[in-house]
């Protein structure tokens, strides 16, 4: 698996549009079913990245503290669950459960929404503001896999109380990185 860093979509576009089947409830999920008025939170994710797995624990941290400030979070993975079934709808939804996602798992099989969004890599995140416009886009810490850096989720957590605070996220806002995308041929 090849670490790939994210694209960074420039800062004040707006959120894509998307509805998307939630692995976990059953049900479809339109963007603006779960947007904010505070912040929302776009996380693409997947079950078999190693550099995911490593950041799991932090962001079951992160979204326990931002929810209760009103802050809306969605995970997305956008993997060819054919040529990689372990990123399959079904074993979403068990990953969800055994890690302890409290938001929607949704699945992007035609993987139109991580085109839109520009997503690279697993782990991404992107911040909107409570326009839904983009505010941070980017790494959840420095942590990756055996560079012995503690999980913090620091940099997305700077940036979330500075969209809850209305100011600009501080820079430099760096890349995330992980595997690339599974994207199909």
């Amino acid at each position: 698996m090849a670490f790939t860093e994210s694209t960074m979509l420039p800062l004040g576009t707006l959120a894509p549009d998307f509805e998307l089947p939630d692995t976990v409830s059953g049900q479809m999920i339109h963007l603006r079913d779960i947007a904010s008025d505070k912040a929302t939170v776009v996380m693409f994710l997947c079950n078999h990245c190693p550099y995911v797995i490593h950041v799991n624990p932090e962001i079951v941290r992160v979204t326990h503290d931002y929810q209760s400030k009103g802050v809306a979070f969605v995970g997305i993975s956008s993997n060819d669950a054919e040529n990689y079934p372990e990123d399959a709808p079904d074993k979403m939804k068990i990953q969800a459960e055994q890690v302890g996602y409290t938001f929607p798992y949704l699945y992007d099989e035609t993987q139109a929404v991580a085109r839109a969004y520009d997503a690279a890599c697993t782990p991404d995140f992107y911040i909107f503001d409570k326009h839904l416009k983009l505010a941070y886009r980017g790494r959840l810490d420095g942590a990756r896999p055996k560079n012995e850096l503690p999980l913090t989720g620091a940099d997305l957590r700077v940036a979330l109380d500075a969209v809850l605070a209305e100011q600009a996220v501080p820079e430099p806002q760096y890349p995330s990185g992980g595997c690339n995308i599974k994207w199909k041929n």
